[in-house]
């Protein structure tokens, strides 16, 4: 007879711990909670995140920078635990460096997929545990293709391409129903935006995965706490000042707050 059970089923048997096991672990919060979001604009590629941390019920920090700029032309946007994606935005931006330097040349997109996935992959005992899951977003401009790029994983390591846009994190699924409707009945479809409508559109995705998500942190303009959104271009990645968003959202979006 054939092995019975279940995909966790076989990685138990396989030798893996499925949950945070001990007494210690029954009591651990780790810090996590995102809404992520990338989609194709009339330039490129736009990559937003909120910044907020939280562990369990408790809000840690309102500061995260969730996209992360690997090299001058390719961003990851993190959800799950920063600390093990950190660590893995890290290896990536020396590894790609490590290439350029001793190959005189810069890592294809597909390599550069293929090293994120790698990692994701050494990470299953970790994510599986309950310890360390991450579930990125990679965005970037593909020179030999001439194209941007958008490509979503899961925390096995899997890689699936956005064809148009792709969501992560505890508040996408109220977004990512805005994004189809916005992108099939809207005025213009999302790659047809200039970027100022295109940055508009993400502080509204953000500011409504706010409303419906306590995970998800919003716009606090007392504190001068806007979201990070970066654009990735043929010219390489920029991130939009605070400044420019902040008049962006007065005249766009808080009208209906």
């Amino acid at each position: 007879m054939g092995m019975q059970g279940d995909f966790y089923q076989v990685l138990k048997e396989q030798g893996y711990v499925l949950g945070v096991s001990g007494e210690a672990g029954a009591h651990q919060h780790l810090t996590t909670a995102t809404t992520i979001l990338a989609f194709k604009y009339l330039d490129g590629v736009l990559v937003a995140g909120d910044r907020r941390a939280t562990a369990g019920n408790l809000v840690m920090y309102d500061r995260t920078d969730k996209v992360l700029e690997i090299d001058r032309h390719s961003v990851m946007a993190i959800a799950g635990v920063p600390a093990t994606a950190y660590e893995m935005a890290r290896i990536l931006e020396h590894s790609f460096k490590y290439y350029r330097r001793t190959q005189l040349q810069e890592l294809s997109f597909e390599g550069k997929l293929r090293a994120l996935s790698k990692l994701l992959k050494e990470n299953i005992p970790a994510a599986l545990a309950g310890t360390g899951a991450v579930v990125p977003i990679f965005a970037g401009y593909d020179s030999e293709h001439d194209a941007a790029k958008i490509y979503f994983y899961d925390i096995l390591g899997a890689e699936f391409e956005g064809v148009e846009y792709a969501v992560s994190g505890s508040g996408s699924p109220t977004i990512r129903g805005i994004l189809h409707y916005v992108n099939t009945w809207g005025e213009q479809p999302l790659s047809e935006m200039p970027e100022e409508q295109a940055t508009v559109q993400a502080l509204r995705l953000l500011t409504s995965a706010a409303e419906f998500d306590s995970a998800t942190g919003g716009v606090n303009r007392d504190a001068n706490l806007y979201p990070v959104v970066k654009f990735i271009t043929t010219a390489g990645v920029r991130t939009i000042p605070d400044s420019q968003l902040r008049s962006l959202f007065e005249l766009n979006v808080c009208r209906g707050l």
